[in-house]
């Protein structure tokens, strides 16, 4: 049995498969994915799993170099919101390296979601709760 933090087998092999500034997207139960890229649906119910969540596991298992946010993320002025760049710049400390938040228009993220590996669908019902992760490296 595998022994680190995440245990989904198909997210799990996508961060294996993952290079140098390649992306993955975790996103609410709404965000529309494009036919073409790899779906993992998690969601269950409202809010089950949370996005949050999913983001912690996720990250700790992959170095994050970049981050993609929708700017009516922040406008929401969400507690998922605030808790999310408050574990983005903890990570910076545990990974030792800066990560670069930029910002899109919804509309600009969902094609970006395009160049995803995969998108990680959760059942989080906050709007504009989704980040596309570029990978960085280790080394």
């Amino acid at each position: 049995m595998k022994k680190g933090t995440l245990l989904n087998g198909p997210i799990s092999r996508v961060i294996s498969l993952l290079g140098h500034g390649d992306s993955i997207c975790i996103a609410d139960a709404g965000l529309p994915i494009p036919e073409d890229v790899e779906r993992i649906d998690l969601a269950v119910t409202h809010g089950m799993p949370p996005f949050l969540a999913i983001v912690e596991a996720v990250v700790a298992e992959l170095c994050v170099e970049r981050v993609v946010l929708a700017t009516e993320f922040a406008l929401t002025k969400s507690e998922v919101h605030t808790a999310l760049l408050k574990m983005f710049s903890s990570l910076e400390s545990t990974q030792g390296n800066n990560i670069t938040i930029d910002e899109c228009s919804h509309e600009e993220f969902k094609e970006r979601t395009r160049n995803c590996r995969a998108v990680i669908r959760t059942g989080e019902c906050t709007p504009y709760a989704n980040v596309i992760l570029h990978a960085g490296v280790t080394f």
